[in-house]
């Protein structure tokens, strides 16, 4: 089929996001070409603005404009407890239960031999500087029960169970293969409640 260079360019573009195949691609282009001038410069300042401005913490590596985070900074969390995570999109799950009251640090990935990822790739270094520095009562490991995530439970609870600390993993009431960003603020409060130690 053909395109126009510029919008055979657009639909391009669109087709790098995730999970966006060909005629999702077609559709967001044709939508945005039937935008006003104005929408389009809207949206495209927005795009700017979120790279531009987003960054992550440098405490917990959440993504925020701030540094550190709104997290962070809220002296109503409880420091001693930290929630491991594999990336921001975790982080927002656990917020919606409003169940959990600690801080994060986010990994920003897990292990994957496959994808080129090792624990050095991770935020892992950092995770142990805040435990010598936080000297934290509990580690909550909320990693996605996965193949990677096993990997990553397993290698971060060998680093972690000789420093003494209380280490924790959810519990499975997320079914096996599942993200935490698809499930359910019940599902998650419960996966919070039934954690167990590892």
């Amino acid at each position: 089929m053909y395109f126009t260079p510029p919008l055979a360019r657009l639909i391009e573009e669109f087709q790098k996001f995730p999970g966006v195949g060909p005629k999702s691609a077609q559709r967001m282009a044709f939508f945005v070409l039937n935008m006003s001038t104005q929408d389009v410069a809207n949206l495209s300042r927005v795009l700017v603005d979120a790279k531009d401005k987003v960054k992550h913490c440098s405490n917990c590596f959440h993504l925020s404009a701030n540094d550190p985070c709104e997290i962070c900074t809220n002296d109503k969390r409880d420091i001693k407890t930290i929630c491991v995570v594999a990336d921001s999109r975790d982080v927002i799950s656990l917020e919606k239960t409003l169940e959990y009251r600690g801080s994060y640090h986010v990994l920003n990935g897990l292990i994957s031999p496959l994808e080129g990822r090792g624990p050095e790739q991770l935020r892992v270094r950092e995770l142990l500087q805040r435990t010598g520095s936080q000297e934290p009562k509990e580690i909550i490991l909320a990693i996605n029960p996965t193949i990677e995530g096993d990997a990553t439970v397993l290698y971060l609870s060998s680093l972690l169970k000789p420093l003494s600390i209380k280490i924790t993993r959810i519990a499975f009431g997320l079914p096996v293969g599942s993200d935490l960003e698809f499930a359910d603020e019940v599902t998650l409060t419960r996966a919070l409640e039934g954690r167990r130690e590892v």
